[in-house]
């Protein structure tokens, strides 16, 4: 059975529909996958960007497209009472839920991403996430030093491994990011002979014709 990464933060609507597609796309394959909980906002950090909901427009037209796409894939999708908010307490419960040296359980994941991005309340809400890890019943402290070290580490390899955004989905070396991306995992997956050809490759080569310097 293979086995493939699917690097995540709650925070992103993107990502909870991608998980929520995930097994469809997945359906007839030997597939098993690694929920990796990371922190988007370092990845913004590392590579100096902003996030869409840092952008007034980009923000509008981010919260529309996922609605849409919640209405088109069928999959249920609220915007939370505020957005973006502070992760942390989340990924840091996820990783709570789980072994040491083991990632996140699907049932989990499943249960914060929906935590945020159905009936549309409050993500960061206190009594919510007093509820909402009581109903998990993390195995290790979610204030801990060894989860806080856990999302560390999981983010650090992440940026390692070239991860710039969220959702990606890491198919042995190579890797995937957004929603849209899914057909593509799919595809490699099944051997389509495309990922034997130039495409991959030459994305990787293509000179850089300009670049923007400081005014």
């Amino acid at each position: 059975m293979k086995t493939i990464d699917f690097y995540f933060d709650p925070i992103s609507p993107y990502a909870a529909l991608a998980f929520e597609r995930l097994p469809e796309v997945l359906a007839g394959r030997s597939i098993a996958v690694r929920y990796v909980p990371i922190v988007f906002g370092a990845l913004l950090k590392a590579h100096a960007h902003k996030g869409p909901a840092e952008l007034p427009h980009k923000r509008d037209w981010t919260y529309r497209q996922v609605l849409w796409l919640s209405h088109q894939l069928n999959i249920p999708l609220d915007l939370p009472a505020a957005h973006p908010f502070n992760p942390l307490p989340l990924l840091r419960l996820l990783w709570a839920t789980a072994e040491p040296g083991k990632t996140p359980g699907r049932y989990a994941v499943e249960t914060v991403f929906r935590h945020v991005w159905q009936g549309g309340l409050d993500a960061s809400d206190p009594e919510r996430l007093n509820t909402l890890t009581t109903a998990l019943a993390p195995q290790q402290d979610p204030a801990g030093e060894p989860v806080k070290q856990a999302l560390r580490e999981a983010t650090d390899t992440a940026l390692a491994r070239g991860v710039f955004g969220v959702p990606t989905v890491a198919v042995d070396d190579r890797l995937f990011w957004g929603l849209d991306a899914l057909d593509m995992v799919a595809a490699c997956l099944d051997d389509d002979p495309w990922f034997q050809g130039p495409g991959w490759s030459q994305a990787q080569t293509l000179p850089v014709g300009i670049r923007r310097g400081a005014a």
